[in-house]
């Protein structure tokens, strides 16, 4: 068996596990979600930390590698939106909902593992470099787009206040765990930060254990989900998600010329499944929450077979 294929079973296979425990009641869905939540809150702000506290930026800003994935997002974002509006006869606010849910792939909780387990730590470190910006641009967005849509829809009548909006913004940053192991990481690199050894114990400790807990808690997540309603919507931005997204980001990556590392990463990244990010902003603003619930639990599965299809053309068009 070639050895991304088993990275990537076995990645899965965590987050059919994690599922079955929930599904068979070994474990309460309290269990879960406070997994989940130590996993976002501890685990994965720590890797991402590391990560970047030891990352090599010689080469400047990753602009080529940002450039073709925010292109795929583009792309399928705005596919997404018209679907649900055009085919679909929805209002505006499920149309943003449709958006986000086909191009905010799941970055953190499947991203991060797959990656890492597929091209290891530099395949890693350019997966941190999107996900740095990756998070504070899309809520940006999600949130201008859906004051826009409140007004379109007639639900809102008053003006978009801009300060409101900055310190709304601002506050859900600085409250994200996140965007907090991010920025630490990025300023420890700047200011050469070197951990002393227990520090280097107690960061490596709780990131070791960010992939494997994230996956099951992962799992466990979707058994919470479910379908909900809404398939042939659903079944649209799935398909949007795991096979439009991944192939604008190869052609733009193509276009760019980008280092075969940098290429292989960010199509096999964008064809990640829709995450539960699409949820909790559908949730957030009380609209599209079964949508984007059913997109998320059908595309997940099906992401077993686009993953493989995804990394066997990025290697075979990029090499490797």
């Amino acid at each position: 068996m070639p050895p991304f294929v088993e990275t990537i079973l076995f990645i899965f296979a965590l987050i059919v596990i994690g599922y079955g425990a929930a599904a068979l009641g070994l474990l309460k869905a309290q269990t879960g979600e406070g997994l989940s939540t130590f996993v976002v809150s501890v685990a994965l702000p720590m890797l991402l930390f590391r990560t970047l506290l030891a990352a090599d930026f010689g080469s400047g800003l990753p602009w080529g590698l940002w450039i073709a994935y925010f292109s795929g997002i583009a792309v399928t974002w705005t596919l997404g939106h018209i679907t649900i509006r055009q085919v679909f006869g929805r209002d505006a606010r499920a149309g943003v909902v449709a958006g986000v849910t086909s191009a905010f792939a799941n970055l953190v909780l499947l991203g991060l593992p797959l990656i890492a387990g597929i091209y290891g730590p530099e395949g890693l470190l350019l997966l941190s470099l999107i996900i740095s910006i990756h998070l504070v641009i899309l809520m940006a967005v999600s949130m201008l787009l859906f004051e826009w849509a409140q007004h379109k829809d007639g639900v809102s009548k008053g003006s978009i206040g801009i300060v409101a909006f900055v310190r709304s913004f601002g506050l859900q940053l600085i409250r994200n765990p996140l965007i907090v192991g991010i920025l630490c990481g990025l300023i420890g690199r700047l200011i050469g930060l070197e951990l002393p050894s227990l520090g280097s114990r107690l960061v490596n400790s709780l990131a070791d254990i960010a992939a494997p807990l994230a996956l099951f808690a992962m799992g466990m997540s979707l058994r919470n989900f479910g379908l909900a309603g809404h398939l042939m919507p659903a079944a649209a931005l799935t398909f949007l998600k795991l096979m439009v997204m991944p192939t604008v980001v190869l052609v733009m990556a193509l276009i760019l010329d980008l280092p075969p590392l940098t290429a292989q990463v960010a199509v096999v990244s964008a064809s990640m499944p829709a995450g539960v990010n699409s949820w909790l902003i559908a949730n957030k603003f009380n609209t599209g929450q079964r949508l984007a619930s059913t997109a998320m639990t059908m595309s997940t599965p099906l992401a077993v077979l686009s993953t493989l299809f995804w990394v066997f053309v990025a290697a075979h068009v990029f090499g490797g």
